[in-house]
């Protein structure tokens, strides 16, 4: 899958490291951060050799960007209008037909496998990268030690990540200097970290390599095993409208993402549904704001499955609707 020069993780790559990285240790590596020693010695402690870790972090660098990115997500900042228009615009419509078009029959074969609509599939990869288009620009040990060593809020999860990321590196024999990702440090076509490759990722086209960054098969297979491995329901709805036959309390509406409540309890409420769905159905009570109104929707339990590849209704949303805008346009231009 990669070209590497690495028999550990550095294997020749250690012995210039004084020539080649001197220079940038001090400013911007990892390796003597105070932050990264019990990183080290933790990974040490489960048969890394410690002196390659530390090579390694030494080489990763500070980057005032990422840092600045995570503190302002969209996903926070935006209410649902804005962030729609992110994502629900014809072009990316346009190109998650033609990456059905050209990849249908590894989709098929995922629905088939998996149990996941092919259209939900798409809708992940034109959410994350737009087709491939936008895979993200940061190294990877960039992020996650940025993340890990210099962002407390998360800083814990950051370095699980890290961990995560050098068994990956072993396990793939990649080099740990060449894959790039997001600022969160999330790789690919679907947007994996580090913990769900390692979890999800699969060799979908049987050729021996788990090839999320140039495979869009493999990427496939995986974006869809993430799904099933998470309760995706086959044939079951994603969300639905709402019918309030009386106002709502404020305590009910935007309460988590797992739903707790069945639709017969919503219904003792005053709050309904128009579709025929099974009252022991549950879902939870959203109201997101769209051109200065309010809107409100049931999300169930596919909906919440969608927010288990990114803690955000207005994510899942966004899958949801891209998904239906692609799919009715792919049986459009299929017609």
């Amino acid at each position: 899958m990669f070209k590497t020069k690495f028999s550990g993780l550095l294997a020749g790559v250690a012995l210039c490291t004084g020539l080649v990285w001197g220079t940038q240790v001090a400013a911007h590596g990892y390796g003597d951060h105070p932050a990264a020693q019990q990183f080290i010695s933790d990974m040490a402690k489960e048969g890394f050799d410690a002196s390659e870790i530390k090579t390694i972090l030494r080489s990763a660098e500070r980057q005032e960007s990422i840092l600045k990115a995570i503190s302002r997500p969209a996903e926070k900042r935006l209410n649902w209008g804005e962030y729609r228009n992110i994502f629900l615009r014809d072009a990316r419509i346009k190109q998650g037909v033609e990456f059905w078009n050209k990849y249908g029959d590894a989709l098929a074969k995922a629905e088939k496998e998996y149990g996941v609509p092919a259209h939900i599939i798409v809708a992940i990869i034109g959410v994350e990268t737009r087709y491939g288009r936008n895979m993200g620009s940061y190294r990877v040990i960039d992020a996650l030690s940025t993340l890990g060593f210099d962002y407390p809020p998360r800083g814990k999860f950051f370095q699980g990540q890290l961990k995560e990321y050098f068994y990956l590196l072993r396990e793939e024999k990649a080099d740990p200097f060449v894959l790039k990702g997001s600022y969160a440090g999330a790789m690919g076509y679907g947007q994996f970290i580090p913990s769900s490759f390692r979890s999800f990722a699969v060799d979908f086209d049987g050729d021996g390599k788990k090839d999320i960054w140039n495979n869009p098969v493999d990427a496939i297979g995986s974006v869809a095993n993430y799904f099933s491995a998470h309760g995706w329901k086959k044939g079951e709805a994603v969300r639905s409208n709402v019918v309030m036959q009386q106002l709502a309390d404020e305590e009910w509406i935007n309460n988590g993402l797992k739903p707790e409540l069945t639709l017969a309890e919503w219904a003792e409420r005053g709050i309904r549904t128009r579709k025929d769905l099974s009252l022991d159905e549950k879902a939870t009570l959203m109201r997101l704001e769209m051109d200065g109104e309010f809107h409100y929707w049931f999300g169930l339990h596919n909906f919440y499955v969608i927010t288990r590849y990114n803690h955000s209704r207005l994510y899942a949303m966004a899958v949801y609707e891209l998904g239906q805008a692609v799919a009715e346009k792919h049986k459009a231009t299929a017609g």
